[in-house]
């Protein structure tokens, strides 16, 4: 099983088991702040389940109907987990501003606050080794999962100190206060996840100092008197080149090729975690100026 699958596997048994303990004690207790954590670890254990599927499907080879793979499935994911969390927030905002105009005491407080301190540690752990994966991998999908988990660390962390502040001074307004912070620290992770997806979807370029690499690569090789029309694209795990080399008129169509392929191997040596796919197109002479005039036309 891939180290990505692994990865899921674990977020989704984690999930499991705290959706089972804060959501007993968050309706026993009427805490919003702990219902809200619950609804967190329910979403993420969706999440999980969701992202276990789009791996398994991403790294399917190309067929008749998908010749590019279903690399897609990760960006795709990771904007789905993002409006989750996105709706999960606004679901907790409510919840916290009906407790603030109808206000109830809360009761199980020690139970609330020992679920709380299992939670932490457990969430702590299992952000250790989603993060471990996600550096490991580089997988888009896992990163948006450590750092969905690693807000929970925050949120977690947060609850537990309301529920002991509340059991101390008595103030019920604690928690729904910390309620609606909850709220828009999830929303405020949410976004960039989203972003970083939709660009994906997209076929947003790669970022500047990869395409800057790839230049460098193209602007050092001697054998090509020129180079056009570079584009680049990155899906999941995978990254799309393209681009137009130049060579002498003179040159056999072996020995182009032959170029070429050190030029791809070069290339791919700057991606060693990710799957790089390479089009390359050899031109006789520079025609991009032609191509382009005729653009304009």
């Amino acid at each position: 099983m891939r180290l990505e699958k692994k990865a899921t596997v674990a977020s989704s048994s984690v999930a499991v088991i705290l959706v089972l303990l804060k959501l007993t004690v968050g309706v026993l207790s009427g805490s919003v702040a702990v219902l809200a954590s619950a609804i967190d670890s329910l979403l993420d254990l969706t999440v999980s389940l969701f992202n276990y599927f789009a791996l398994h499907n991403a790294e399917k080879d190309p067929d008749e109907q998908f010749h590019f793979g279903r690399s897609k499935l990760e960006p795709l994911a990771a904007v789905i987990e993002g409006t989750i969390i996105s709706f999960s927030a606004l679901f907790i905002l409510y919840e916290a501003i009906s407790k603030i105009t109808h206000p109830a005491p809360m009761e199980y407080m020690g139970a609330s606050i020992y679920v709380m301190i299992a939670s932490f540690i457990i969430t702590g752990f299992l952000v250790a080794f989603l993060n471990y994966v996600a550096k490991k991998t580089k997988n888009m999908v896992i990163r948006a999962d450590a750092l969905h988990y690693k807000t929970d660390i925050f949120s977690n962390g947060a609850v537990l100190f309301a529920l002991v502040a509340i059991e101390y001074t008595g103030e019920q307004l604690i928690d729904p206060v910390l309620g609606i912070a909850i709220a828009f620290y999830m929303i405020y992770s949410a976004i960039p996840i989203v972003k970083e997806g939709v660009l994906m979807l997209l076929d947003v370029a790669l970022p500047k100092e990869d395409v800057q690499k790839i230049e460098k690569v193209l602007q050092n090789e001697p054998e090509i008197t020129a180079y056009h029309y570079l584009q680049t694209r990155e899906s999941g795990s995978h990254i799309f080149i393209s681009y137009h080399l130049v060579f002498n008129i003179s040159i056999s169509l072996y020995d182009a090729h032959l170029i070429a392929d050190k030029i791809e191997a070069k290339i791919k040596a700057l991606f060693p975690d990710k799957k790089v796919h390479i089009l390359t197109h050899m031109d006789p002479y520079d025609d991009s100026d032609i191509n382009k005039e005729e653009d304009e036309w």
